[in-house]
């Protein structure tokens, strides 16, 4: 697995499970994994990874409110050049999102304990 593929992997992963943030939740979750790997990575790798998810169908980007509508999904990939400081924009993985990854249960590169292989 090369390293655009293991980014990909590592965002899709981030967002399986709950809706999530890039500068809350998702950059640091990538970082984190990568780091076991002796890898380090920056934000615009991320956001590139998202980007490609959400053009693949992988993945949607929202709106999320604490008002109703408390979510509203939108239409591609938002331009996210700057850091997020209000944290509206979130990621969640689609259906077919989460075929690849138990598809691809077997290249993980961790074990149960979150150690590399």
């Amino acid at each position: 697995m090369d390293r655009v593929e293991l980014v990909r992997l590592l965002v899709l992963k981030s967002i399986a499970d709950d809706y999530e943030n890039v500068d809350q939740v998702i950059l640091r979750e990538v970082a984190d994994n990568l780091s076991k790997l002796g890898l380090v990575i920056e934000r615009p790798e991320v956001v590139d990874a998202l980007s490609r998810l959400v053009e693949d169908g992988l993945a949607k980007a929202y709106l999320l409110s604490a008002r109703e509508p408390y979510s509203t999904e939108l239409q591609g990939m938002p331009a996210l050049d700057l850091v997020e400081e209000d944290f509206k924009t979130y990621f969640y993985v689609t259906q077919q999102g989460k075929d690849v990854l138990l598809s691809d249960r077997t290249v993980w590169p961790f074990d149960e304990d979150g150690n590399p292989l």
